[in-house]
């Protein structure tokens, strides 16, 4: 079955096509667009941008409005409830989630987040808008968000509604609380996929687990963090992207312990990355795609870690997707 990349850019989206052991480009569209973020299923792609979501349904060819109900329209990360089929789910800017049965034709919003926002006074270091919703994962009935800076979301309905995980106090204070509860500023968050309980999380405070579904954090790694993949055959592996400050000294490691200890898995690349880190990783069958906080995009097999630069053309990448045919 053929493989299609959707890379979302900030002026554009684009979508390839494997051609042997490389990427040919498929289509382009929403020329000018910002594009924050794309996800992709059952031949629909759905990106969203600073200006509200778009919808195409051939491959990225032609491109539609879908921000009906979409009353803030800087969306910052968009993700798909993996065991049912056209429900979507919007985090934007300021924090807010949107939610769609629809594959994008309306969206309804979660009034509690923003109820939770307004209360808490959730904020970002970066921009005047009260904090975002950068990040979603799902296991059945259980969903987690993240929240920059507020921090962890937990649904027990599917992402229906919302509400702080136990160990989140949603006080955004970037001096933040001990343990057992979670640093604030949230960059993003995974749920193993075997089991629902066990939670990872990047944030701007150290890397954290929790192992009984967000009431209690433990601190793994004491760094800076926005991205990590999960092995959802082996739970104790996981490959992070720490640096050690905002951009500062970048890296790629992998631990194989669950992150008690952690190595280096940077080869092909100089680093540390003295101003660039990882942002996101995304698994596209058998290999790795990281991409970096300077719009670079990474790719290795996974069963070596050989890193090289892909579609070097791209200089101001923000996300990257992919669908089967």
């Amino acid at each position: 079955m053929d493989t299609t990349l959707i890379v979302a850019t900030g002026h554009g989206i684009f979508t390839y096509e494997r051609n042997e052991n490389d990427w040919r480009t498929r289509a382009r569209g929403l020329d000018g667009q910002n594009v924050t973020s794309a996800i992709a299923r059952e031949g629909v792609i759905l990106a969203g941008t600073t200006n509200g979501v778009f919808r195409s349904g051939d491959y990225g060819e032609k491109w539609h409005a879908g921000s009906s109900g979409l009353n803030t329209r800087h969306v910052r990360w968009m993700a798909f409830h993996p065991d049912r089929s056209d429900y979507e789910f919007v985090g934007t800017e300021p924090a807010a989630i949107f939610v769609s049965h629809n594959g994008a034709v309306s969206w309804r919003e979660c009034p509690e987040v923003a109820q939770l926002r307004d209360e808490h006074g959730w904020m970002l270091p970066y921009s005047p808008e009260a904090g975002c919703v950068r990040g979603f994962t799902f296991h059945g009935k259980r969903a987690y968000a993240a929240v920059e800076v507020g921090g962890a979301l937990r649904s027990d309905d599917g992402g229906e509604t919302w509400r702080l995980a136990v160990g989140s106090d949603g006080n955004p204070d970037l001096q933040g609380p001990p343990e057992p509860l979670i640093y604030p500023d949230v960059h993003s968050i995974a749920a193993h996929p075997s089991l629902p309980d066990l939670v990872f999380a990047p944030t701007g405070g150290g890397f954290y687990m929790t192992r009984d579904g967000g009431k209690t954090w433990t601190l793994l790694y004491d760094c800076y963090a926005r991205a990590v993949w999960l092995d959802g055959d082996h739970a104790n592996h996981l490959i992070l992207g720490p640096a050690d400050g905002v951009d500062s000294d970048g890296r790629i490691e992998e631990s194989h312990d669950g992150g008690k200890t952690w190595q280096v898995t940077s080869d092909g690349l100089q680093v540390p990355w003295r101003r660039h880190m990882v942002e996101r990783f995304e698994q596209v069958g058998d290999e790795l795609l990281a991409v970096l906080s300077n719009g670079e995009l990474l790719v290795a097999p996974l069963a070596s870690l050989q890193w090289k630069h892909l579609l070097t053309e791209l200089d101001d990448v923000n996300a990257v997707t992919s669908m089967k045919k």
